[in-house]
Parts: C-alpha cells; sequence; structure tokens
C-alpha cells in the first residue's frame, strides 16, 4: 500500500491495513479510534496555536532545527522554545 500524506495514514487506519499489507489489531484499532474520538471533543485554544504546534512536530523530521526556527519566525510565530529543541532535536 502506497500511502502518502497524513490523509494515508488515516486511509490504512479505515482499512484496518498496515503499510506493508498486514492486519491492524482490533484493539489498536479500537483504541486509536476511542482517544481520537476523546480528543476531536477537547476545546481548542486557538487554531494558529494548533497550526504552529504541527509545524513544529512536522517539521523537525523536515527541516535543521536553525532552518524550522528562522521559518516559525519569519512566519510570524515564535521560535522554538527550549523544551521543543530538547524534544524534536535531541
Amino acid at each position: 500500500m502506497a500511502i502518502a500524506g497524513p490523509g494515508g495514514v488515516d486511509a490504512a487506519i479505515a482499512s484496518g491495513l498496515d503499510l506493508d499489507g498486514t492486519p491492524i489489531p482490533a484493539a489498536m484499532v479500537e483504541l486509536y479510534q476511542e482517544v481520537m474520538e476523546l480528543e476531536s471533543q477537547r476545546a481548542r485554544s486557538g487554531v494558529k496555536k494548533s497550526m504552529r504546534n504541527r509545524v513544529v512536530k512536522t517539521g523537525s523530521k523536515h527541516l535543521d532545527r536553525a532552518s524550522l526556527d528562522a521559518r516559525l519566525q519569519a512566519a510570524g510565530w515564535e521560535g522554538l522554545k527550549p523544551k521543543e529543541i530538547a524534544f524534536y532535536y535531541s
């Protein structure tokens, strides 16, 4: 199964098959769905904050620390926080 992007992972989960074609255990799918349902009901503090969190989480996989920090600031967000640097770049 060829997967690209966050929607691809959701499609794989919905199909119950991992990327190599093996079945995902039902207990894993059920727990995932339960937690995602709870998350969908959680109040949000702001879209820009959520966007920044996603940019940091995903951007840290693709950009070096200095680049991500500079890009965050250029976009108008706060640069990387020490705890984010420690978590994503240590």
